[in-house]
């Protein structure tokens, strides 16, 4: 297997990473204010109110993972059955899974909406980039 598309599977890997440290830091706000009876199940059974403001972000944070990484790993795996990567996948793949890093930890700490914002639309930006980029390969590329 070429180091780039190694490469490209280590980034993916980093975007999971994310995911499962949100959930495992949202359990950790959670679990234990529910074991101690702090929250009632019957509370948190519908919507998340109930729980104290660091957990709500952790558990927003985790769900926006489920929103453009889905993108993000189809045109990943695309680019990787066609055998379609490239430094530019590479590239833009890196500086998507980053700025999802930006994104998370803006919304976990001061959650400054402005700049939350500019990190998920630079990122949405180069998460354009790297589609159009993938689908312009194929569609010039017969042997693909």
């Amino acid at each position: 297997m070429p180091f780039v598309e190694k490469l490209l599977m280590l980034i993916m890997a980093a975007q999971v990473l994310l995911t499962l440290g949100l959930l495992f830091w949202m359990g950790s706000e959670r679990v234990p204010r529910v074991m101690r009876g702090e929250i009632p199940v019957a509370d948190i059974a519908v919507e998340r109110t109930a729980y104290p403001l660091k957990a709500r972000l952790l558990s927003n944070s985790f769900d926006n993972q489920f929103q453009l990484p889905i993108l993000f790993f189809v045109g990943a795996l695309l680019a990787l059955h066609l055998g379609a990567v490239t430094w530019v996948e590479a590239i833009l793949a890196l500086l998507f899974v980053v700025l999802r890093y930006v994104h998370a930890a803006i919304h976990v700490t001061t959650n400054r909406v402005e700049q939350r914002f500019a990190a998920y639309t630079l990122g949405l930006a180069v998460l354009c980039l790297f589609w159009l980029w993938l689908v312009f390969k194929i569609l010039l590329a017969p042997s693909i």
